[in-house]
């Protein structure tokens, strides 16, 4: 097919396939994380940001170029989550200005396109990393202009341009060595030719259709609720099923055996026989270790195999708005306007009643595994009444969505802190003083938060060597501000261990939240396990309720 135009219809029909390409390969690409923690979530912050802008592209009635654009630009930038989602709405931000004012797009329209998204997006991000989206989306721009001078299909130009891509994302281990060592190509631009790829397909009519619903949403059913979100524990992570076809040695007397070996692997264990099959449910952390043992009894059919934690997670994204919205920490905006107010992101219950407690006037529920978007810092801003508002992201995958808020905001002035961490977050807020200048408290904050060494413990998801160490799924890892500190199988002594990595002879506080997964009785031990080796340290306890992470652990 050859095609030497797009209008507007058709190019809302590849607008639609792109958000739909990339929303199929998003568990793939989660999956690209180099650190091997459950958040993962390139993908499903890409998808998210592409889809609200994919939603009010296929609202417009009589789309037009210009309507195109504005839907395209609007809903992305405002439904954009985690730096990767950022990045894809500035991309989509220079296309859209390029492509607003012409009645139909060329080739010479795409590159010039091309072009200016790649320059809008590097310019939003203050340091720029080569090895990333960046780099992938730079390459294909580059290619582009080159092509255009050499072609008016669009087809045959747009397939150049997704292979010089590809091969621009492959080499992308060679310009970061942590891509490398943890063997993958950068999520983010893999999330991008996703985009590209289906962008294609929807040009030659072979796109998904835009009201096919994901197997993965169909699955899902009705979002769960808050209490549902922060009190889930998922012990074993693995929804394991299959079909055992009965060969040998299966009979009344071995079934309870063979339901015993699953229990001591698992739990939720459902074994029916039905004459020469037997069906098997169990949630594991082994899914091999109950294949395994079926094959012992016959082949096996039907084998499927559902990550309970990535669904688990991908929920608490998903419902990032909607609790947000439903928290009781709305302020009272119909009062006196004050000089200045504070935003903070967390999740936990525990972190939200440290965050009121200590001075912030909104919260938003979300960090790791659930980035909330420009849209939700839009709204926390309009509740907080306030001249001068603050904003903590408290997470380094959110602070370029707290920014792209800051330049959509009008009435109000609004400054990003940049802390990367909750204890980061908490340290600022303490610092601020009200009789200084706004750019004076920034700067306190800034240096109070340079004294803060960050831990986090949770587990691994994956097999990988990172910075010389050994890691295996399910191993604990201890987490510092610059990566790995430490790996280990027991908990308790893992944060033990991650502490040591934290502290040194200057530090004086060392403070502990404890998430949902840890009970207190179980945090009060490590806590006094603390004290005992660090003597001359004040050694604080919190119940932090925060999923995902175990331990939240500050030196100070």
């Amino acid at each position: 097919m050859v095609i030497k135009s797009v209008d507007a219809e058709r190019l809302r029909e590849a607008v639609l396939a792109a958000a739909k390409g990339l929303e199929a390969k998003k568990e793939w690409i989660n999956e690209l994380n180099v650190f091997p923690v459950p958040d993962g979530d390139t993908g499903t912050n890409m998808t998210m940001t592409i889809m609200a802008a994919a939603k009010e592209v296929a609202a417009l009635r009589e789309p037009s170029m210009a309507s195109i654009a504005k839907a395209l630009s609007s809903g992305s930038l405002r439904g954009a989550r985690g730096n990767s989602g950022v990045i894809l709405s500035q991309l989509f931000r220079g296309f859209t200005k390029e492509i607003a004012s012409v009645d139909a797009i060329t080739v010479t329209t795409l590159a010039n396109a091309f072009t200016r998204a790649t320059e809008t997006a590097y310019k939003a991000v203050m340091k720029p990393k080569e090895g990333t989206i960046l780099t992938v989306a730079k390459g294909m721009a580059d290619k582009a202009v080159e092509l255009a001078v050499q072609t008016d299909d669009i087809v045959a130009f747009m397939e150049q341009v997704i292979a010089h891509g590809d091969y621009v994302l492959s080499q992308t281990p060679e310009m970061l060595p942590v891509l490398k060592q943890a063997g993958v190509v950068d999520s983010g631009g893999q999330g991008l030719m996703q985009v590209m790829k289906g962008g294609l397909d929807g040009l030659l009519g072979n796109g998904i259709p835009f009201d096919e619903e994901s197997p993965k949403t169909a699955k899902q059913g009705p979002a769960a609720g808050r209490g549902d979100l922060e009190t889930s524990d998922i012990r074993y992570g693995y929804c394991t099923e299959f079909i055992i076809n009965i060969e040998k040695g299966y009979d009344a007397k071995e079934e309870p055996k063979f339901k015993a070996f699953l229990e001591s692997i698992g739990d939720s264990i459902v074994v029916v026989s039905d004459e020469d099959i037997v069906k098997v449910h169990v949630h594991t952390n082994h899914p091999g270790l109950a294949f395994e043992r079926g094959l012992t009894y016959g082949s096996l059919s039907r084998m499927k195999v559902d990550n309970m934690r990535e669904e688990h997670n991908e929920r608490l994204i998903q419902n990032a708005s909607q609790i947000a919205e439903e928290a009781d920490t709305e302020p009272d905006t119909a009062g006196p306007r004050k000089p200045y107010g504070f935003i903070a992101v967390s999740a936990g219950s525990g972190l939200g009643e440290i965050f009121k407690g200590i001075g912030a006037d909104y919260l938003i529920e979300g960090g790791q595994t659930m980035n909330p978007s420009t849209e939700d810092m839009l709204n926390a801003v309009e509740k907080v009444n306030a001249d001068v508002v603050y904003i903590l992201p408290n997470n380094s995958n959110i602070i370029l969505a707290a920014e792209q808020a800051a330049g959509l905001v009008t009435n109000k002035r609004i400054l990003v802190v940049p802390s990367r961490t909750v204890p980061q977050g908490m340290a600022a807020l303490i610092s601020f003083l009200p009789d200084l200048s706004p750019e004076e408290n920034m700067e306190s904050m800034k240096a109070e938060m340079s004294r803060i060494r960050t831990g986090q413990i949770t587990y691994a998801v994956r097999d990988t060597t990172i910075d010389g160490i050994e890691i295996r799924q399910g191993d604990i890892m201890g987490i510092g501000d610059s990566g790995i500190l430490t790996t280990g199988h027991i908990l308790a002594d893992t944060a033990l261990e991650t502490v040591r990595r934290l502290a040194d002879e200057e530090s004086e506080l060392i403070s502990i939240y404890y998430g949902t997964d840890v009970a207190a009785e179980e945090a009060e031990a490590l806590a006094e396990r603390i004290r005992e080796e660090f003597a001359d340290c004040e050694v604080e306890l919190n119940e932090g309720g925060q999923p995902v992470y175990y331990y939240l652990l500050s030196v100070e």
